[in-house]
């Protein structure tokens, strides 16, 4: 074949050779010039990727395989340049947590903390966010999931239509619309003092719900009809096949669906804000009195001012990482316990 060179191929360590010598060369380059750009070095690196990459393949391999190393060359690249700014992110939160983050952080509240002491803990804004998030959960995930078996099972023609149509609404709505609303609809039905941290799972919920209709219609989408069929055709009911075949073999699809709408709302500012706000004690009882959340206490400890506030707000942030992260392990270990044999990956 013109311009190809067969079985000259190139070692398979010579691509990743490359990219770390190219993003070497680029932060080197950015170091030299002047000062340390982490943005600037990470896209200087991935260009010079992807043209000593091509280039190599083209002396080397050919003109078909050099094409071949050219798009691959721009995906790592692109996936490279994405990393950057989500490592850099984590990085800088465990850095600046890590300096505050201890037993006595997770165990004690704000009562009593006042100006630059550096006592104090988020203990009550903990305990905030896993009672409002769970009660979110709680409306949001049985309405979610029997919303897209409705869509995708039963297929209601004109009624789905619209469903599909209101959930695809539903998912643009800002954050301080919801939480505007979920207050609106308690002083209406409760009176303008009621305060308490079901207002805010309400709020939650109204923006994850959508998410999670979208993630569980597009798993249950992905189970082959065959299987459907196959139940159908031994005599077990629609019900019992959609509990039984569908929603197990898309277990890990949906779990891992239900986590990700439950990440979209865990670090929601805005309607907690408005519904909960903030106090300094710890509140147990989610349906009466005000709650303290992570997001919440989080942007009260920054906007106070001062090294010790500033050091309590990146603890904050790092102790939400790290119960979303716990979050989604817990999720993979049930959606791997669950999963039918051979599909748990």
């Amino acid at each position: 074949m013109p311009g190809a060179r067969m079985g000259h191929r190139l070692p398979r360590w010579v691509p990743w050779t490359v990219l770390a010598t190219s993003f070497a060369m680029g932060y080197g380059i950015v170091v030299t010039a002047g000062e340390f750009d982490l943005l600037g070095g990470g896209f200087l690196g991935a260009l010079i990727h992807v043209v000593a990459m091509t280039s190599i393949s083209w002396a080397t391999e050919g003109e078909r395989w050099a094409k071949d190393r050219l798009a691959t060359a721009l995906v790592v690249a692109a996936f490279a340049l994405v990393m950057i700014p989500l490592i850099s992110l984590v990085w800088l939160v465990v850095s600046e947590g890590a300096k505050r983050f201890n037993l006595d952080f997770l165990l004690t509240n704000m009562v009593g903390v006042y100006g630059e002491s550096e006592l104090g803990g988020a203990y009550h804004a903990i305990v905030g966010t896993l009672l409002i998030t769970g009660l979110a959960s709680l409306i949001s995930i049985p309405i979610g999931l029997f919303t897209a078996i409705y869509l995708v099972e039963y297929r209601g023609g004109r009624i789905s239509r619209v469903i599909t149509f209101l959930v695809d609404v539903m998912t643009g709505i800002p954050s301080i619309v919801a939480g505007l609303f979920a207050y609106a609809l308690f002083v209406t039905v409760m009176g303008p003092s009621y305060r308490s941290g079901l207002i805010g799972a309400v709020a939650l919920s109204v923006l994850m719900t959508p998410v999670v209709v979208r993630s569980v219609e597009e798993m249950l989408k992905l189970v082959p009809n065959e299987l459907r069929e196959a139940a159908y055709a031994l005599g077990v009911p629609k019900w019992l096949t959609i509990v039984k075949v569908v929603l197990r073999t898309a277990i890990a699809g949906i779990t891992t669906g239900v986590m990700i709408a439950i990440a979209r709302v865990i670090g929601e500012t805005a309607p907690l804000l408005i519904t909960v706000g903030i106090v300094s004690n710890t509140n147990f009882n989610a349906f009466d009195g005000r709650m303290a959340t992570l997001p919440v206490f989080v942007f009260r400890q920054y906007a106070q001012g001062g090294e010790a506030a500033s050091a309590r707000a990146w603890a904050g942030a790092l102790t939400l990482i790290l119960i979303v992260m716990l979050l989604n392990l817990g999720a993979r270990l049930v959606s791997r316990y669950f999963a039918p044999k051979g599909m748990s990956r």
